[in-house]
């Protein structure tokens, strides 16, 4: 199921990511012969798309009550058809393969009677009720919003603390201190803890509510902390989370004192000189009438964490209001259970504690918001207040007539869901139900949710409870809509930065597929895709994986120049050469990394086995050993080794296609002179075909990965000594006799590929030339005299030279990180790039220290 984008939503990083793997495996499977769907759609997303036509609408001076719920959700639909939806052009670019044919909206035709269906299940069965509880209201979008949609902001304020005085008795106050006196006028109550000596022969006696004059009572309630402020808490629960419940435990009154813009209300609670203030005002106001009257007794600087509305940036203000609720307790049960029993996983396994936090200590579920576009809540009311709801219109105005005996006017309510209801259903309702589709019966459980850790709890865990409890097995029992649930990880910048506008650090995937290429993008995405371990992504790696793409057109380029044209008769059964046989079985290696890389989400594993096959094994090692055999006069070899090449490239090429598509797809039109080709439609490599020669395969193998390793220790060593193209002698002394058989055979190979002039094979009792560097490779010590290669003398100045330069820098770098005041105030990306440094100057330093000491034993 693809996590459906919203309707106003444009691709950015964390998308890529998430469809990116997702592809991938939709890629793969199908290549597996697997009969795979990716599921699309979109959401309708309520609060962000009546946002965008309101402000439409507010450019041209008209407000959405000027046109009416009718025209004005008009108008959304109008703007929906012809803006809406830029995300799966996107998609599109980033190679998203999904079935479009079958894309789905939330509120299409279908899901609209799903979510209808739904409700009304729910509401007959009891798991939808309306309450009056607290609620966030942001009184900018007029709307309740959930806690997941609320930002906690550190803010920089002041803590009151004022006086209540006792009742009855003179010049007697408690002093309470609090962030926002403007709600005290809602105060119901005063708490100390029960325990605190200082107040416990306060419990049972009543203040005076300052500017009031209500008397309300002091409880005692654990809620009160003895350590925090003076002890004592003012309880206001119309307007605070925590005092809501310390209301409901003590039973006390809830005074609501604000209106939808947050300003005081003109209810009775309110004294009438406060009455349509905005909540800041009033602060201003009551803060100094207390002052006034000589009740503030203090105030101190104090730094808050306020809730803001994640769309609107406004303060949210808690609200006592009629919602619409969901049990989410009794539908959590199951899906708790499903978690337990492993008929669901996490990937990786350590998401299932954020799941089990969250589902354990689950809250009613408010799906009632109070927008016009989105799902209308199916409920009409009588004029009575007696609800009618039913899966049809004309079953509701049946059973109101049914009901008081003759036909009534009704009022459907004005609330709409919570987008993340219809969300909730996105594992079911979108293969057809509640009918009974084939494709229902098909495809449902689907078999992995790849999505994003931040909504384990907007959706993951809400489709847990909502599909168990519609979906159900021959006995009853709910099944869970995914097999798997894979969580990425967050996408940070280069230096571990999270991403944010006003770091100015986001990175837009677009620009990135603009300038090296979806492939590359979506390449660097899956290397760097390590299960638990966000994701640093800096665009240097996205360019390296470009240079990564060109080395792959570099190689087909050389398959072109020398005739290696595909042959889809040949069988690498029959392939005879050892360099052939070799890359046959790394193939086969490669091919099962990326195949358990892929099955087990380990995307970097796969992707990593990849490059170092077609970049290492392939482009610089298999080619550059078939040279010699492309221009020698062996022609059966010759043509083998064509068919080999073509063959091996090609099945590279599918098993790259899931992560790269576009450029895999190319080459492949390219080498099969077919430009309808792709791999869409291919079958996966059967390794048993191989299964008869794969030991043999093996052995070859281990020869000229001996071969590649010893090649490799000497020009690593010709690199560190600096000898450039100099030929060298070279001694080997062989510690098995498969070693000393591969020397020989080698020996043409090792001259031409390691520039070796004079060429030696030892006993095991013969000792190297005193000169000689030693190096050591599988069994072998490789022995390379120096005296007859290098000026020692011009070789000790020149390392002397580096030694001095890399210790001034370690100096330097130790100096700095040395200081206190430097590292208490650098940034820690800073310090932490700095340490890096350090030790890859101390570990250069003794390289160079070890060849000084190597040139110093030569003579």
């Amino acid at each position: 199921m693809m996590p459906p984008p919203n309707v106003t939503g444009s691709l950015h990083i964390g998308h890529a990511l998430t469809f990116t793997i997702q592809d991938i495996l939709t890629r793969y499977y199908r290549l597996q012969g697997r009969d795979v769907l990716w599921q699309p759609g979109m959401d309708h997303a309520g609060i962000a798309t009546q946002m965008v036509v309101e402000r439409q609408l507010d450019a041209q001076g008209i407000s959405r009550h000027d046109l009416g719920r009718e025209k004005f959700i008009d108008k959304v639909w109008e703007w929906k058809e012809q803006s809406g939806g830029m995300i799966f052009k996107q998609l599109r670019r980033l190679g998203a393969s999904a079935d479009w044919s079958r894309q789905r909206f939330t509120m299409d035709d279908g899901l609209c009677t799903a979510v209808r269906k739904a409700f009304v299940r729910m509401y007959k069965d009891g798991l939808i009720y309306q309450d009056k509880r607290l609620v966030n209201w942001d009184p900018k979008l007029h709307t309740s919003i959930s806690d997941l949609e609320v930002v906690t902001k550190e803010r920089k304020g002041h803590l009151w603390h004022i006086k209540y005085p006792i009742e009855g008795e003179k010049n007697s106050y408690i002093i309470v201190a609090t962030t926002r006196p403007e709600t005290m006028l809602g105060d119901t109550g005063v708490a100390v803890h029960p325990e605190d000596e200082r107040y416990k022969h306060l419990i049972g006696k009543n203040v005076v509510l300052p500017l009031t004059n209500r008397l309300i009572p002091i409880v005692g309630d654990e809620h009160a902390d003895p350590e925090t402020g003076t002890g004592a808490v003012k309880i206001t629960p119309a307007h605070d989370f925590n005092d809501f419940e310390v209301g409901k435990r003590h039973n006390l009154p809830m005074l609501n004192i604000m209106d939808e813009n947050a300003h005081l209300n003109d209810t009775d609670t309110v004294p009438e000189k406060y009455r349509g203030l905005f909540r800041d005002k009033a602060r201003k106001v009551i803060v100094e009438d207390l002052e006034a009257l000589g009740l503030l007794d203090k105030i101190t600087d104090h730094v808050s964490q306020v809730p803001y509305g994640d769309r609107s940036d406004v303060v949210v203000e808690p609200m006592l209001m009629d919602q619409w609720y969901v049990d989410a307790q009794t539908l959590a049960k199951p899906a708790i259970k499903a978690i337990e029993d492993g008929d669901t996983k996490f990937v990786p396994a350590n998401w299932e504690k954020t799941y089990f936090q969250w589902m354990r200590n689950i809250q009613p579920w408010c799906i009632s918001r109070q927008l016009w576009w989105g799902h209308r809540i199916p409920v009409w009311h009588g004029p009575d207040g007696t609800c009618f709801c039913e899966e049809t219109d004309e079953a509701v105005f049946t059973a109101a007539e049914k009901h008081y005996g003759k036909t009534v006017e009704l009022v459907q309510d004005n609330d709409v869901l919570d987008t993340w209801f219809s969300s909730g259903l996105w594992s079911f309702s979108t293969l057809g139900w509640p009918d009974k589709t084939p494709e229902l019966g098909r495809y449902y459980p689907t078999s992995v949710l790849v999505t994003g850790f931040d909504i384990i709890f907007f959706w993951v865990a809400r489709m847990m409870m909502m599909s168990m409890h519609f979906m159900n097995d021959e006995n009853g029992n709910g099944l869970v809509p995914f097999k798997d649930i894979y969580i990425h990880a967050l996408v940070r910048d280069e230096k571990g930065q999270k991403m944010s506008k006003s770091k100015g650090n986001v990175i837009d995937p677009l620009i990135l597929c603009d300038k090296y290429g979806a492939d590359s993008v979506r390449f660097t995405l899956a290397a760097m895709a390590a299960q638990g371990r966000d994701i640093a992504l800096g665009e240097s790696r996205v360019e390296g994986y470009r240079n990564f793409a060109t080395k792959l057109w570099n190689a087909t380029r050389f398959c072109e120049l020398n005739g290696c044209t595909y042959d889809a008769g040949f069988d690498l059964n029959t392939a005879t050469h050892p360099v052939n046989q070799w890359v046959i079985s790394e193939f086969v290696k490669m091919q099962e990394a990326v195949k358990n890389g892929i099955e087990q989400y380990k995307f970097n594993e796969a992707a990593n086995a990849l490059y170092h096959f077609a970049w290492g094994i392939f482009c610089d090692w298999y080619i550059e050993l078939t040279k010699p055999i492309l221009a020698g006069n062996d022609e059966a070899l010759a043509t083998e080794t064509k068919k080999v090449t073509s063959t091996i490239l090609l099945e590279m090429l599918k098993c790259l296609s899931p992560i790269m598509p576009f450029i895999s797809d190319e080459i492949a039109r390219n080498l099969l002179n077919d430009n309808e080709f792709s791999f869409m439609t291919e079958n996966w490599f059967d390794v048993r075909k191989l299964s008869t020669k794969i030991d043999k395969y093996n052995t070859a193998g281990r020869a000229i990965n001996w071969l590649v390793e010893t090649v490799t220790a000497i020009r690593s060593m010709r690199a560190e000594k600096n000898l450039g193209g100099k030929p060298i002698p070279l001694q080997i002394k062989p510690s098995t006799d498969e070693a000393a058989a591969w020397a020989r055979e080698f020996e043409p190979l090792l001259r031409s590929l390691a520039r070796v002039e004079e060429f030696t094979i030892m006993a095991g009792s013969d000792e190297f030339a005193p000169d000689a560097i030693q190096l050591v490779v599988s069994d072998a010590t490789l022995g390379v005299p120096l005296g007859s290669v290098i000026d020692v003398a011009a070789e000790k100045a020149r390392l002397t030279r580096e030694m001095e330069k890399t210790q001034k820098e370690i100096d330097s770098l130790s100096g700095r990180l040395a200081n206190e005041n430097f590292v208490s105030k650098a940034p820690e990306h800073v310090v932490n790039g700095y340490k890096q440094q350090l030790d890859d100057l101390k570990a250069a330093k003794a390289k160079l220290d070890e060849a000084f000491e190597t040139v110093s034993k030569i003579a």
